[in-house]
């Protein structure tokens, strides 16, 4: 099972969650908790494997949580979680090497996705955060476009293909299935395309990709 903390100030909002995570299968939520330095105090316990947490809490935000456990338990990955509308945030969460990025209007089965995503160490950034992400960063001027084109030409065409779907904002799973291939492939191919492009994370990959243009 995978354990989860939820921590967001709001008490239906955050029993909500624990709701969806527990009936997921899989998955147990073992802590919920109302503020920033109560999830990390609670999440630097060994029994916490993926601690959710919304961006806006009294105490710490969401940011400073990651940043706190970061410090603290380094490996444990923390998915941040604000409502729409909150786009720049988006980028603080990237920028603080957060391990997921949730919108509020997520679906239980993108929610559940997540969670399962980072807990196998995969960097999870929902699709519309992802265009929220490239729409935040300026375009590439030519010298930057031409050496992102560069940079992908040294993928090979399957490689290419798994670029560009996550670039898309596309879960490994559902670029399984775009590609009729297996999960444990496309994670093959995204740990090579991470490797030859230089990039830490998804979030990177994407940005290569709109850089280099259609």
């Amino acid at each position: 099972m995978i354990r989860v903390l939820v921590a967001d100030d709001e008490p239906l909002i955050r029993e909500g969650i624990a709701a969806v995570l527990d009936a997921a299968p899989g998955i147990t939520v073992v802590a919920r908790e109302a503020d920033g330095q109560a999830a990390v105090e609670r999440a630097s316990r060994s029994d916490v494997d993926v601690a959710l947490v919304d961006l806006r809490m009294p105490g710490l935000d969401g940011i400073e949580v990651v940043d706190e456990l970061s410090r603290r338990r380094p490996t444990l990955p923390v998915v941040v979680l604000t409502s729409f509308g909150a786009e720049p945030n988006v980028l603080r969460a990237v920028e603080h090497r957060a391990a997921g990025f949730l919108l509020k209007n997520c679906t239980p089965a993108e929610l559940a996705g997540a969670v399962r995503a980072v807990h196998a160490g995969e960097a999870y950034l929902s699709p519309a955060a992802t265009r929220i992400v490239l729409g935040l960063v300026a375009p590439a001027d030519v010298r930057r476009r031409q050496g992102a084109a560069g940079r992908l030409a040294a993928l090979t065409p399957r490689e290419s293909d798994v670029a560009g779907l996550v670039a898309e904002g596309l879960s490994n799973a559902e670029i399984a299935r775009r590609l009729r291939t297996s999960e444990t492939s496309v994670k093959t191919y995204v740990s090579r395309v991470l490797t030859k492009l230089s990039c830490e994370n998804r979030v990177q990959i994407a940005l290569v990709v709109r850089d280099a243009g259609p």
